[in-house]
C-alpha cells in the first residue's frame, strides 16, 4: 500500500512499517547504475585487444571463448571492480564528510585524508622498500591516523563544520609538507615508484584488489544505512538532532570512522584518486534535488565517475595512456573552482 507524500510516496507495510521513497532520487539511482553498467562493459572491452560489448556480456556470463574469458575474467574484470568500488566508496565518504561538516567542501581531499593516507604509503615505500600488500596497509594506516587526529583537534564540546574543515586544511598541509619530505629522502628507485603510486590508478590492479574492498563495503556500507536517518537530523543542528532522540555524538563517530575507513581503503587499493569525493555528492545532489545526503545516489555516482574517467584516461588521449587520477585531479579541480565561486555568490564562504 502507498500513499504520496509531497516529492515521493510512502510506502506501508501489513504489519504497520512505513518508509518513504523518493521517486526522482530512486530514477536518478536507477539510471546511475545503469551507466556505471554500460561504462564497465564498455571499459572491459577497451584495450590492446578490443573486444565487443555482445562478447563481453557473453563471456562474463560464462559464454565466452577461452581466449576472451582470460583476457575478461583474468585482467580486465579485476581492474573495473576495483574502479567500482574505489568509487562507491569515495562517492559515500565524501557524502558523510560533506554532510558531518554541513559543507560541501568537507570533502577526504580537502580534510586532509588522501594526504594522511598517502602519507603512510610512503613511509613503507621509501623508509622500508616495502611490498603492494605492505604499501596498502601502510595508506589504511596513515588515513586512519589523520583521521583520528583531526577529530581529536576539532574536539571542542563537539564537532562542528567549519571547525573540521579549518582543521582539516590545516593537517592537509602539513601531511603533504612530510609526503614531499619523504620524495627528497628517498633513492631514485623509490621516488619514481612512491610518484607513480601518488597519480592514484588502476593499472596492474587485480583480485587481490578486489576481495578486501568488496568485504569493507559489505561491512561498512549497511552501517552506514542503519545511521542515515540520524544523520539526515544532524544537518538540522545538534540540538535539533538531541531532541529528536538522535545520540548525536555517537552516530557522528560512528560514520566518522566509517567515512574514513571507506576513503582508506579506497586510497590504499588505488592510490590517492582525487576529488571523486568531493564531486560526487555534489552531482548526486543536483541531480536528485534532495534534501540530505544523500549516501545511495553520491555512492552509485563514485562508481559511475570513476569507471568513466578510467575509460577517458584510456581512449581520449591517444595513445598516452593516462592514470585515473590524473583525469579525475583536471575535471575535479575545475569543479572545485566553479563550486568556490558558487558558494562566494551565495554569500556562504
Amino acid at each position: 500500500m502507498s500513499k504520496p507524500t509531497g516529492r515521493g510516496r510512502a510506502l506501508r507495510s501489513p504489519g504497520g512499517l512505513s518508509v518513504r521513497l523518493d521517486i526522482r532520487a530512486f530514477v536518478v539511482v536507477v539510471l546511475l547504475l545503469l551507466a556505471a553498467l554500460v561504462a564497465s562493459v564498455v571499459l572491459i572491452g577497451t584495450g590492446d585487444f578490443p573486444i565487443p560489448a555482445a562478447d563481453v556480456v557473453r563471456t562474463l556470463l560464462g559464454d565466452g571463448d577461452p581466449s576472451q574469458e582470460l583476457i575478461i575474467n583474468d585482467l580486465r574484470l579485476p581492474r573495473v571492480l576495483v574502479g567500482l568500488l574505489v568509487g562507491a566508496s569515495l562517492g559515500l565518504g565524501g557524502a558523510l564528510f560533506q554532510s558531518i561538516s554541513r559543507n560541501p567542501l568537507g570533502s577526504p581531499d580537502v580534510l586532509g585524508l588522501s594526504q594522511g593516507a598517502t602519507a603512510g604509503a610512503l613511509v613503507v615505500i621509501v623508509l622500508f622498500s616495502g611490498d603492494a600488500d605492505q604499501v596498502a596497509l601502510g595508506a589504511l594506516a596513515g588515513g586512519l591516523f589523520t583521521g583520528l587526529a583531526i577529530y581529536l583537534l576539532a574536539w571542542k564540546r563537539g564537532v562542528h563544520g567549519y571547525r573540521l574543515v579549518l582543521v582539516g586544511i590545516g593537517v592537509s598541509a602539513i601531511a603533504t609538507a612530510v609526503n614531499g619530505y619523504l620524495i627528497t629522502k628517498a633513492d631514485i628507485v623509490d621516488a619514481a615508484r612512491a610518484v607513480v603510486w601518488m597519480t592514484g590508478s588502476l593499472n596492474g590492479r587485480d583480485w587481490e584488489q578486489v576481495w578486501p574492498l568488496l568485504i569493507m563495503c559489505a561491512i561498512l556500507v549497511p552501517v552506514v544505512l542503519a545511521n542515515a536517518r540520524g544523520l539526515r537530523m544532524m544537518e538540522m543542528g545538534d540540538d535539533v538532532s538531541y531532541a529528536l532522540g538522535v545520540r548525536v555524538e555517537r552516530v557522528r563517530m560512528l560514520l566518522m570512522v566509517a567515512a574514513v575507513l571507506l576513503t582508506a581503503g579506497a586510497t590504499a587499493a588505488a592510490g590517492p584518486v582525487s576529488f571523486v569525493a568531493l564531486t560526487a555528492p555534489q552531482l548526486a545532489k543536483r541531480l536528485t534535488r534532495s534534501p540530505g545526503p544523500n549516501l545511495v545516489p553520491s555512492l552509485c555516482m563514485g562508481a559511475a565517475l570513476l569507471v568513466v574517467a578510467d575509460w577517458a584516461s584510456q581512449r581520449a588521449f591517444g595513445a598516452d595512456q593516462l592514470p585515473v587520477g590524473v583525469v579525475t585531479g583536471v575535471l575535479g579541480g575545475v569543479y572545485l573552482l566553479w563550486l568556490l565561486v558558487t558558494e562566494r555568490k551565495a554569500g556562504r564562504i
